[in-house]
């Protein structure tokens, strides 16, 4: 039966213990041929071989890759925060009361909190070291009340330099309207601004801030995956083959349990299993994952990125470029002495065409590796620019077997 060896609490360290020991006792068969070896040492490695040799068997051919690597658990995810909030202690760097309306209000609303009347005084409202922001973070998974996240802080208003301000309390709120944390603490830029009479040198961005641990979480997300018998995973990268292999290496340990529904779930029934012991012993499993044959390209920077399915039917392929390069090299006519002549600039110019004529019409060799066809554009002597180009019109020729993605 599939999986039947899976049935014995062991397998998952029996896999481990193949998987680290069977590279190097493979060598052993050769040893062990050898007549000179007593039997003391023949029986006990035959033994060891008999034992490890069906858990070896049972490893997916070529698993490089972590199933939690490539998956999640559906139901695992993180929720975004969002609140608004003020920063105080700037140096001369913060909003402009006159220009922020918001600041202005929210200082005046926070004084009065506070048992402070500022109403009747807001003309006289004038400081600059104040700064409204918003403040976002992102609430981990089984988040417990009292732990601490990261919060990123951003200016709002016209303020131009956050650093060595503090954010005032600032609840977080998620989608749901309800607050699931409070954040409060000095703000940290790593950026470095410094401004003379004539110039100014910024480096980073000073508008925006990070808190390390600058919230307590108030509220959980109650999620109990130890009570759930139906567990799905999400490939992070969709794909049939990936999830037919992910579903196979967990059936080859747990036994029937898991089935690819589509390219990006695949389904696990733990009936009569406890969900945390399974799915831990699941994500260290390895697996090849697939891709599509895909080539990106990012006109803006030039940048190609070519994955490793990516293959070329047989085409020919001439690229060249007509530059033509005019050179101004005035002279000075300087007359003869005695003479009533006039020194005077005489223009000198210098035309060059440089018509591409040693480039030669170069063949790909169709289904070659992504090796090969990098070496085979390579030797045509085209650059980044000129290949973007060249790709787009294989891929019209339809030579291209592959995606191509232009951003």
């Amino acid at each position: 039966m599939p999986g039947s060896h899976a049935a014995n609490p062991a397998a998952g360290a029996g896999l481990t213990l193949a998987r680290n020991l069977l590279p190097a006792l493979a060598d052993w068969r050769k040893i062990l041929s050898q007549p000179l070896l007593p039997r003391s040492v023949v029986r006990p490695l035959l033994c060891l071989l008999a034992l490890l040799l069906p858990l070896y068997d049972a490893l997916p051919a070529g698993a490089q890759v972590r199933i939690k690597d490539i998956a999640d658990v559906e139901g695992i995810r993180e929720n975004q925060l969002i609140g608004y909030g003020l920063i105080v202690g700037l140096n001369n760097t913060g909003d402009k009361l006159d220009n922020a309306v918001f600041t202005r209000e929210s200082l005046i609303g926070m004084l009065e909190r506070l048992g402070v009347n500022t109403r009747d005084q807001v003309a006289k409202l004038s400081t600059k070291n104040i700064a409204a922001v918003m403040v976002t973070a992102e609430l981990p998974a089984f988040a417990r009340s009292g732990s601490r996240i990261d919060v990123a802080v951003s200016a709002l208003g016209d303020a131009t330099n956050l650093t060595g301000g503090t954010l005032l309390v600032t609840p977080l709120l998620a989608a749901d309207g309800e607050v699931y944390a409070v954040a409060q603490g000095a703000v940290s830029t790593g950026a470095i601004a410094a401004r003379g009479a004539a110039t100014s040198v910024t480096r980073g961005v000073p508008t925006a801030a990070r808190i390390a641990n600058g919230a307590t979480v108030e509220r959980e997300v109650a999620y109990r995956i130890d009570r759930t018998n139906a567990v799905r995973l999400g490939l992070r990268n969709p794909d049939l083959t990936t999830a037919r292999r992910i579903a196979t290496a967990i059936n080859q340990v747990l036994g029937p349990v898991a089935k690819a529904t589509d390219p990006r779930t695949v389904a696990l029934d733990l009936a009569n299993r406890d969900p945390i012991e399974a799915l831990a012993t699941m994500e260290n499993l390895r697996v090849e994952p697939d891709n599509r044959a895909t080539v990106v390209i990012e006109e803006a920077s030039g940048t190609i990125v070519m994955g490793a399915n990516v293959r070329i039917s047989t085409v020919a392929i001439a690229q060249g470029n007509l530059t033509i390069r005019v050179t101004e090299t005035p002279e000075v006519s300087q007359p003869t002495a005695f003479s009533d002549g006039t020194t005077k600039v005489v223009p000198r110019t210098q035309v060059q065409v440089d018509d591409q004529h040693d480039r030669k019409l170069g063949i790909l060799q169709g289904s070659v590796t992504l090796r090969d066809l990098v070496a085979g554009l390579n030797a045509l002597g085209i650059g980044p620019r000129d290949l973007i180009s060249i790709l787009q019109s294989i891929k019209s020729a339809g030579a291209l077997q592959a995606d191509l993605l232009v951003r």
